[in-house]
């Protein structure tokens, strides 16, 4: 929440550069990025009241009779729009969304992800998250044909993204938002934005910004920039990988252990955790890939988790450790490689957390690390290792999450049945669409 020094801070930041519009942020259920801009004389006001606005226009915020919200700025998220002019400049802050009468909003996206990080928070955990982005170039929004044939790391005259990514990442770190790599990935016209961690509900925040940027850099230029999670069925699907760790109000990553205590350096602590993940990933999978091009992504060989198994050199499994620099107290994190980027980031953090804590509270016990690639063995042998498929489509992703106690009691009522009623009429829409190929293609003849 924004602080008094924080909001003195701003108004006087805002008089200083001249800023004449400050645009207010935040999200539908869906993560879909919401903006209205209001005037610098107005941000004093919006501070101590907040801006009040209709929320029956947006997707699975209130009912008709239940439509006035208040958005409250914070103030802590003020950063200047750089692709705006600097006379008369445009700044954007990431609003809290509250009920007429100041209490929070039920169905707010950034709201549920502060709940559960401060409940995290309570018990002595600090949730750190860096985020690495996949998407590719198109030339439209329309044909997705690749506008170059380079891959995994290639730097060669046939990648036209480079000048794009060098500046997509300025203009992200002009909005203090620390990109530690970017590259061209493995497919034709396919590229990788990695950010910096940082504690999860700004995490969010910069993921929200930066799939903006990278949209706004490539319109800029001409080019469609697409978050598909499988848009071309020749080429490697985009996922929004996460790199997950627990720190103390300290600064000590609590995730770390002696060799001697694990063989890949996780805690106890970060074992229940793990745990937690693969036990409750079924359940989550729906927030994490809430789309029904998400499961596309899933029906391939090679990189891509079809299975709630963890590992280190494995790249087909759910949770894997990173092991670049092994014994660096820091560095040790687990990495979740299910989601995509069509998830709203706070639903999809504030799930991840809460499967994490129930696994620390529950003292539940990491299973064998899968150590074959999951794809060279028969389903039936994974079942009799205790090993749980993940959803292969939306409708079993909604089956799975709707029987979930957890996933209800993390996300609240009011936003656990709209992704059940939404998510479900999605599903029984596409299915009364798709042809009979791509049904087996796909689908396995569902």
């Amino acid at each position: 929440m924004s602080t008094e020094k924080d909001i003195d801070f701003v108004l006087r930041t805002v008089e200083e550069r001249d800023i004449r519009f400050v645009r207010l942020w935040f999200t539908d259920v869906l993560g879909t990025l919401k903006s209205f801009a209001i005037s610098s004389e107005e941000l004093e006001e919006a501070f101590e009241e907040g801006i009040g606005f209709d929320g029956s226009s947006i997707d699975g915020f209130a009912r008709l009779e239940e439509s006035d919200m208040l958005a409250f700025p914070d103030a802590e998220t003020f950063q200047l729009l750089p692709w705006r002019p600097i006379e008369s400049g445009v700044a954007r802050v990431f609003c809290n969304i509250c009920t007429p009468s100041r209490e929070p909003f039920a169905g707010d996206p950034r709201g549920c992800l502060e709940r559960i990080f401060e409940r995290a928070d309570h018990d002595g955990y600090v949730f750190n998250v860096g985020p690495k982005i996949e998407y590719f170039y198109f030339d439209n929004d329309m044909d997705p044909v690749p506008l170059d044939t380079a891959g995994y790391f290639d730097l060669t005259p046939s990648d036209v993204a480079n000048d794009l990514r060098r500046q997509t990442t300025l203009t992200l770190e002009k909005m203090s938002i620390p990109v530690q790599y970017s590259f061209h990935g493995g497919g034709p016209s396919q590229n990788v934005i990695e950010l910096r961690f940082t504690e999860a509900v700004s995490c969010a925040d910069n993921i929200m910004s930066s799939r903006l940027v990278i949209k706004q850099e490539a319109a800029a230029e001409g080019l469609f920039a697409s978050f598909m999670p499988k848009p071309l069925s020749g080429a490697p699907g985009s996922a929004m990988f996460l790199y997950l760790s627990l720190f103390d109000h300290d600064g000590e990553n609590l995730f770390w252990a002696p060799k001697t205590e694990h063989p890949a350096h996780l805690s106890e602590l970060a074992q229940h955790f793990v745990a937690g993940l693969l036990r409750y990933a079924p359940e989550f999978t729906l927030v994490t890939n809430p789309t029904v091009n998400s499961y596309k992504r899933f029906i391939t060989s090679g990189e891509v988790p079809n299975y709630a198994t963890w590992g280190r050199k494995n790249r087909s499994a759910l949770v894997r450790v990173p092991t670049h620099k092994p014994g660096k107290h820091v560095a040790t994190r687990v990495e979740l490689r299910s989601p995509d980027n069509t998830a709203n980031p706070y639903l999809a953090l504030a799930v991840m957390l809460a499967a994490g804590l129930k696994g620390i509270e529950d003292e539940l016990e990491l299973p064998e690390e899968a150590t074959v690639d999951t794809f060279s063995q028969s389903e039936r042998d994974l079942a009799a290792k205790g090993i749980e498929r993940l959803p292969r489509t939306l409708g079993e992703a909604v089956d799975r999450f709707e029987g979930s106690e957890l996933m209800r009691e993390t996300l609240g009522d009011h936003i656990f049945s709209y992704l059940v009623e939404s998510k479900r009429q999605e599903w029984e829409e596409f299915r009364t669409t798709v042809t009979d190929w791509e049904r087996i293609h796909y689908y396995g003849g569902v």
